[in-house]
């Protein structure tokens, strides 16, 4: 079968602009005219102004009597005034209209009532007072909201009030969704060894709704050309937009490019920028066609470029913020790259730290709270270097996040989602660098607390002697408290090996944590002690970041053994065999012990719900919480 060729790659902005001079003119002029009440979220296509003032007449703020002023401007405690009932003053409730003769209320709390038709005033009333005149709030031919305007609930009422019964907005354009590829499976699915289960359309639509759009998502279609036509035929006749997943790439069966241009026109195949190279942009009868490449990052960003514009009309910027980044990002020169990050504020200083940037990591994504971009002919950025991040998740304080990095083990979700489940002010952030890169983040002002746990081979302690190594003279506090159960990771059907010589010694296929973890330590430990060659390990080079991603490892059959926390391999239904009992504590700078988070995230610790969490999972003994203060004068 032929393969594609990316005959010209082009710029992200030579490709921008190329679809916004080609579909401008498709989108510009499109409107409906709906009721008010029911558009709630759509975007307004022109001003709006009132019809009428609001309030269309004088009525009364108070409940209390409306009277004629100049009546009552002798009124004193000395000379109190008696008014007569519908002569001086009518009784009125808020909101009441108030009309000649009268023109001032008096509260009813400063009026005595003498009989059913007298009361008495201690004090005078000025005109128009407690009275909210004809267009207080603003009067007819106003304008109330401009256009391009996201309509909110408290919009709705302003335009109600102001006699608007219909509204001119954009109309939704209409987006369908075709995902692709015969591994590809629905959710539900018993998935067999090369299945896929399809997410990036379901990601689509709630992009698309997030938009204004209206989704309309195609059953999946597999690596057969035919069908494909077919399915691209309908998606095109009936929809705004269409989005083909999958299949834009250069393999011999990616039909996209080619299915496109044979029924309409292609502008642009491959962008340089990573991820999201593949993406193909056209149109078939003047319906513009994307073709998004089928991994979850880069299907993202492509449709963060290209697809989210047609639909957000207010276009307005995303924030973006300076940061200081955590650790270096090189960078390839060929490429505008797109790194996600978390930020988080520490000691007042923003912080971006970098997550996973496979175009696959879908939970790059969830994490990320930031993107920044490295531009083409660039290297990268060193650790500490200024950048400009563009937020992701704007209604974030990001003072009020706690940012950990350090240590994996499942007990940082677990307090990440109590943290919510309690009501803190707070909420965690968590970076998995392993225990020596926590130290070092420590170290730089990077994170509020560090997860550690680094064996000393030679007392058998943990992290002390590599805190007074690493932060002298740092005025440091240590949790301790949690200690867990490391081991080895089988799989069931596997027979459990008794020590690690038998990895060596039976030839098995061994899956590392990267170097500077604890668990590393921990690895290298054994097998000194054993007196054991590492050359002899086979995959000792082989390194993950996670104690999931080795059980996920083994569990799949592309390692035969790991070491990992216990919790971990009873979660994923592996053999565990408990090799060493660890301390696993918590590293944070004295100056933060008095920050909401850090007290917050304490709370967790001695909170039930988290001891009760621990027993469920397995693993590990909680003892009561010890405060090791570590430097300082």
């Amino acid at each position: 079968m032929k393969r594609n060729i990316y005959l010209q790659t082009v710029t992200l902005e030579d490709a921008l602009q190329c679809f916004e001079e080609k579909t401008a003119n498709r989108f510009c002029n499109t409107f409906e005219e709906i009721p008010t009440e029911t558009s709630y979220g759509r975007i307004t296509y022109e001003p709006v102004y009132a019809k009428y003032s609001n309030p269309n007449f004088n009525a009364s703020a108070m409940d209390g009597i409306a009277v004629i002023s100049e009546r009552t401007y002798q009124a004193d405690e000395r000379h109190p005034v008696i008014l007569k009932k519908n002569t001086d003053f009518i009784f009125v409730d808020t909101g009441d209209l108030i009309q000649p003769p009268f023109d001032s209320v008096i509260m009813i709390e400063d009026v005595h009532v003498i009989d059913e038709d007298s009361v008495e005033i201690l004090s005078p009333s000025h005109p128009w007072e407690h009275v909210r005149m004809v267009g207080e709030d603003f009067v007819v031919g106003e304008m109330l909201v401009t256009r391009n305007h996201k309509l909110t609930a408290v919009d709705l009422g302003a335009l109600i009030s102001g006699g608007v019964s219909s509204i001119k907005v954009h109309a939704q354009l209409k987006v369908g969704l075709i995902p692709t590829g015969t591994e590809i499976v629905e959710i539900g699915t018993d998935l067999k060894a090369g299945d896929i289960l399809e997410s990036n359309s379901r990601m689509f639509s709630g992009l698309v709704i997030e938009g204004g759009g209206i989704p309309n998502r195609y059953p999946i279609v597999p690596d057969d050309k035919s069908l494909l036509l077919e399915a691209l035929k309908t998606a095109v006749s009936e929809n705004d937009i269409v989005i083909i997943n999958a299949g834009s790439s250069a393999g011999s069966e990616d039909y996209t490019a080619s299915l496109i241009r044979e029924l309409g026109e292609v502008w642009v195949h491959g962008i340089d920028i990573k991820p999201g190279k593949p993406a193909i942009l056209g149109a078939i009868n003047e319906v513009p066609v994307i073709g998004i490449p089928g991994y979850p990052v880069s299907a993202y960003m492509t449709f963060k470029h290209f697809v989210m514009p047609m639909l957000d009309t207010t276009k307005k910027p995303k924030p973006v913020v300076e940061a200081s980044l955590s650790q270096a990002v090189p960078s390839a020169l060929k490429h505008k790259e797109f790194v996600r990050v978390q930020l988080g504020y520490v000691d007042d200083t923003l912080i971006a730290t970098p997550l996973k940037r496979g175009a696959a990591s879908t939970m790059s994504l969830v994490k990320a709270n930031g993107i920044l971009t490295i531009d083409k002919a660039s290297e990268g950025y060193t650790a500490g270097s200024r950048v400009r991040v563009e937020m992701t998740r704007s209604h974030l304080d990001l003072h009020k996040g706690l940012v950990a990095i350090g240590s994996h083990d499942l007990i940082m979700d677990w307090i990440a989602d109590l943290l919510i489940k309690e009501k803190k002010e707070s909420y965690l952030q968590s970076a998995h660098v392993g225990s020596m890169g926590g130290i070092m983040a420590i170290k730089r002002g990077e994170a509020h607390l560090a997860p550690i746990h680094l064996l000393d081979a030679q007392t058998g302690l943990y992290n002390l002697k590599d805190l007074q190594r690493y932060l002298p003279g740092e005025e440091l506090v240590l949790i301790k408290g949690i200690k867990r159960w490391q081991g080895f990771y089988m799989r069931k059907e596997s027979p459990m090996i008794d020590e690690f010589a038998d990895v060596a010694l039976k030839k098995l296929t061994f899956v590392n944590r990267q170097n500077g973890s604890g668990t590393r330590l921990l690895t290298d430990h054994l097998i000194q002690s054993l007196n054991i060659s590492r050359e002899d390990i086979i995959g000792y080079n082989t390194e993950v970041l996670t104690h999931t991603a080795v059980a996920s490892a083994v569990l799949t059959g592309n390692a035969d053994v790991g070491i990992g926390i216990e919790s971990v391999a009873r979660q994923m239904n592996l053999a565990y065999k408990p090799l060493a009992k660890e301390d696993y504590d918590f590293l944070i700078p004295k100056r933060f012990m008095s920050l909401q988070g850090v007290k917050d995230f304490i709370s967790i610790l001695e909170h039930e719900a988290f001891k009760k969490r621990l027993d469920e999972a397995g693993g590990y003994e909680l003892d009561t919480l010890e405060y090791i203060t570590i430097g300082g004068a």
